[in-house]
């Protein structure tokens, strides 16, 4: 219904509007639509901007646009500069020429990736392989990180120290990049932790706190990322809080409101303490219940006197041999030698453990429920006309509290604490209906929660709804009023016209009647006689002042009369 008078109130508008604002409003919207779609269009018309020609190379140097223009007079091929870097070419021969130009090296400063390796170059030093190797990685990070949207331009410099045979003295590499950020947009902390996560997994040994970002202004990207990071952090964890306690409340007062009576008969309020520090652990167990696994045992045993060898220093000693019935002989040598060694089958299990994202140190729940509502009875026995207010009894309670201590997970090690009371909410009317004890707002904000991403369309609506109403219309109700102004001083002015025409006349009787009294004239007179009369006394009036003019006058008018009356009667009598 609105959309309809709406539609009238704009058909009404441009009826009334004259021919010349017709016009203007006609050109305006015209020129509105024509302005849309000229920034719509806007690239392909740029670059189609010349007839016949398309777009060869852009956002190219000076230099790169030099060479590429002698390229093309030396090839006596028609060219065109539409702007600065900009260079466009007959359609025909666009393709072709931007493969044979880019063939030649050009442009210059484009980014050079692994195709560098694609033509062998016999005699290269392994220095030259690694800078080559270095050139192509810079290109392909940099190529990669101008693919995301608000990259314009990259540049990434990256700087692998040598490799040394002393552990303790070896650098770690470290890489730069410059971004040139389109114009309207920013980085996010997102965005710049991902290039640095992903410089970082592209070079060996590469942390990300070794990349460093600027933009093109030398501004350091990155650098509040620890103070952003634990804000967000701070917000995660107070959000996840309130979550969780909004959590239990919703399940205490779903659980109490069939036994209350409702769910504006009982509210409750849930505090939790979390513990968000987290850790990590490392364990290894080993199984004592091994199995042997190999087994080796030596065993030696020696009975008697070995022979004694001659030796010992050249000499006639050494050259001696053992005497033959000494009592030393007699004695035997007896040696034993037993080991045994067995190995067994050691089984270990390492255990890598983290903690949760938040424990619970402790809780508490405080519950508020309603009591019920019945009609008493008087001393005489009779049912009274007002509902009364009769608490829960101690068991209720205790019930109560017992289903909310398993709603919760209530744990005494922790600490926790459940406490139910019971008061009168709010008085009921007779009909013992019970009235919300939550304001409107709790519930439209409860309602709406899910329509909360619909919110942005419906504050548009009412943003031109207001536009509407603040705008169109006080423009349409004072064109139509200064419309209606301006006929009614057409109307007034010929009012007045006519009115003052209507006094002229009326006074023009009134002077002729009053000229007529004067002059004793009834109605029956002769204005030709009058006029005579009148004449007449003009003449008279002349001949007495200008008497000598008057008499020449007449000697002149009768001498011309005959004059006339001699000529006539000649002709008569010619005749």
């Amino acid at each position: 219904m609105e959309f309809k008078t709406l539609l009238n109130q704009i058909a009404t508008l441009i009826q009334n509007l004259t021919l010349r604002q017709k016009i203007v409003a006609a050109v305006s919207v015209v020129v509105l639509i024509g302005f849309l779609v000229f920034l719509t269009l806007y690239k392909n018309t740029n670059a189609n901007s010349i007839k016949g020609y398309s777009v060869l190379f852009e956002n190219t140097t000076a230099g790169d646009s030099a060479l590429i223009i002698q390229q093309l007079e030396k090839e006596k091929i028609p060219y065109k500069v539409l702007n600065e870097g900009t260079i466009a070419v007959p359609s025909e021969v666009v393709h072709k020429q931007r493969i044979a130009i880019a063939a030649l090296g050009i442009p210059k400063n484009s980014k050079v990736g692994f195709e560098i390796f694609d033509k062998t170059e016999f005699g290269a030093t392994d220095f030259e392989q690694k800078i080559k190797y270095i050139r192509a990685l810079e290109g392909e990070l940099a190529r990669t990180i101008e693919s995301l949207g608000p990259i314009a331009n990259a540049s990434v410099h990256i700087a692998i120290p040598k490799e040394t045979v002393f552990a303790q003295k070896q650098s770690a590499p470290t890489a730069s990049i410059v971004l040139n950020v389109r114009s309207g947009m920013n980085l996010s902390l997102k965005q710049i932790l991902g290039i640095k996560n992903l410089v970082s997994a592209s070079i060996a040994q590469l942390t990300p706190e070794n990349v460093s970002i600027v933009n093109q202004d030398g501004e350091p990207l990155g650098d509040e990322q620890n103070n952003l990071f634990q804000g967000e952090l701070v917000k995660s964890q107070v959000r996840y809080k309130k979550e969780f306690e909004n959590n239990f409340e919703q399940k205490i007062i779903q659980v109490l409101a069939p036994v209350i009576g409702g769910v504006d008969k009982v509210n409750a309020k849930v505090t939790i303490d979390f513990d968000f520090s987290q850790q990590d652990f490392v364990s290894e167990v080993y199984d004592p219940n091994s199995v042997p696994r190999s087994e080796q045992s030596v065993e030696e045993k020696r009975e008697g006197k070995a022979p004694q060898d001659v030796g010992g220093v050249p000499g006639a000693i050494s050259n001696i041999g053992p005497v033959q019935g000494l009592e030393s002989e007699k004695k035997g040598e007896l040696y034993q030698k037993s080991s045994s060694t067995t190995n067994y089958e050691i089984s270990k299990k390492v255990i890598n453990s983290k903690d949760e994202f938040a424990k619970v140190k402790r809780l508490t729940a405080a519950v508020v429920v309603d009591g019920s509502y019945r009609y008493g009875v008087d001393s005489d026995g009779k049912k009274k006309s007002e509902l009364e207010y009769t608490p829960l009894t101690k068991e209720q309670m205790d019930a109560i509290k017992d289903v909310v201590k398993q709603t919760v997970g209530f744990n005494p090690n922790r600490g926790d604490e459940v406490t139910v009371s019971n008061f009168e909410f709010k008085k009921i009317g007779d009909d013992g209906k019970g009235v919300p004890t939550k304001d409107f707002m709790d519930k439209f904000s409860i309602y709406l929660a899910p329509l909360v991403p619909l919110l942005k369309y419906v504050l548009v609506g009412i943003l031109l709804f207001i536009f509407y109403k603040k705008i169109i219309i006080p423009f349409s109700q004072k064109m139509i009023e200064t419309k209606l102004d301006d006929f009614e001083e057409d109307v007034q002015d010929v009012s007045t016209d006519d009115d003052h025409s209507e006094d002229t006349l009326e006074k023009f009787k009134q002077a002729r009647k009053k000229v007529e009294d004067q002059l004793g004239i009834g109605q029956d007179f002769n204005e030709d006689a009058l006029k005579y009369d009148v004449l007449l006394e003009k003449l008279k009036n002349i001949a007495e002042q200008k008497s000598e003019e008057f008499a020449g006058l007449l000697q002149s008018m009768i001498r011309n009369e005959s004059d006339y009356d001699t000529k006539s009667g000649g002709s008569k009598d010619l005749a």
